[in-house]
């Protein structure tokens, strides 16, 4: 099936109203052909039983299932009713911003501001811990092609961990960055945790269908509700969703137990906002998504201490903060990678 779903994955995913009027049609084709067929009751009451069972299940809450060939039974993931107002208010506005129109061939351009932890050894063999900051620019095939992907990155004067000092090496690179290269060709993850333009236009446009995604092979514990929110964030960076399936994912990621508003966040680049956040108990994190606190469009991301014994700082240490500064299309790579 994943086979079949991946054919012609280049060509981007038809308008849901076109959808909606193909649908209309066909049902109303096999409304007709069912009246001209006679009736037999023991169908009828077969078709009667499914009903009532079917709406014995909704009556309960809406029933989310995964299943896949080589995983143990499925998983019954109950979708919770909406609790975040931050993602419920981002679903509504986004259609308040202009929508791309990537084509196959074509490449999304990502413009963005990074801080990560770095830790390792210095050239003594000492430990050493500091907060990486970049500027990068990154190029992606709309039809999925990992290999095809440029890079270009600038890399910024470090920020300290708390309670170390930075260490020589990590100033090193600052200023350079050069042209752009290839992206590395690291990208092995699951069929279900693609982000390229020609597979996540492809996505429900359904909230309950979004959170079955969000949920795929996991369970009902704690730590896969924090799976399934780190998953959201897969597809805020460096991706981008048609106006429909983003706001089935916010709807959808705003029904993950655990999800709280923090009313003041403020990401990489400054730009203050207000976010949706959930606690990773096991890093003792706060992982937040940004928002524009008017036009609720995504700005970015960022980690902040809960629990200083497990993160290895102080409390409301940030850890990791992201801006996405921009996102465009582009016909073709930078010319200068191409050499590369």
């Amino acid at each position: 099936m994943t086979r079949v779903e991946r054919f012609r994955s280049e060509v981007p995913q038809p308008d849901p109203d076109r959808l909606r009027v193909h649908e209309d049609r066909l049902l109303a084709a096999i409304a007709q052909d069912a009246r001209r067929r006679p009736r037999r009751t023991t169908s009828r009451l077969r078709r009667l039983g499914l009903a009532t069972g079917l709406a014995a299940a909704l009556a309960a809450g809406v029933v989310v299932v995964t299943t896949h060939r080589a995983d143990p039974p499925a998983i019954i993931h109950p979708m919770p009713a909406a609790a975040s107002e931050v993602l419920t208010r981002a679903a509504q506005n986004v259609t308040k911003t202009p929508e791309l129109h990537p084509e196959p061939g074509q490449f999304l351009v990502y413009e963005s501001r990074t801080m990560n932890p770095a830790t390792g050894e210095d050239r003594a063999g000492r430990p050493m811990r500091y907060l990486s900051r970049a500027v990068r620019k990154v190029w992606l095939p709309v039809d999925g092609d990992a290999t095809g992907g440029f890079i270009e990155e600038e890399v910024l004067e470090p920020k300290p961990w708390p309670g170390w000092p930075i260490p020589p090496e990590a100033r090193e690179n600052v200023g350079s960055g050069g042209g752009p290269s290839k992206l590395a060709d690291f990208d092995d993850r699951a069929e279900f945790l693609r982000n390229d333009y020609a597979y996540v236009s492809r996505l429900p446009t359904d909230p309950r269908k979004m959170y079955e995604h969000l949920y795929t092979r996991l369970g009902n514990t704690r730590q896969d509700d924090t799976e399934a929110w780190d998953r959201v964030r897969g597809l805020l960076t460096e991706a981008y969703l048609p106006a429909a399936q983003r706001a089935a994912l916010f709807r959808a990621a705003a029904a993950i137990p655990g999800v709280v508003t923090v009313e003041h966040a403020v990401d990489a680049a400054g730009r203050a906002g207000i976010a949706a956040a959930r606690v990773d108990p096991v890093l003792g994190q706060r992982q937040e998504y940004i928002f524009d606190r008017e036009t609720y469009l995504y700005l970015g991301e960022r980690s902040v201490v809960t629990d200083a014994a497990r993160a290895g700082a102080p409390v409301g240490t940030v850890l990791t903060s992201s801006a996405q500064l921009s996102v465009s299309v582009a016909g073709h790579a930078p010319s200068a990678a191409v050499r590369d």
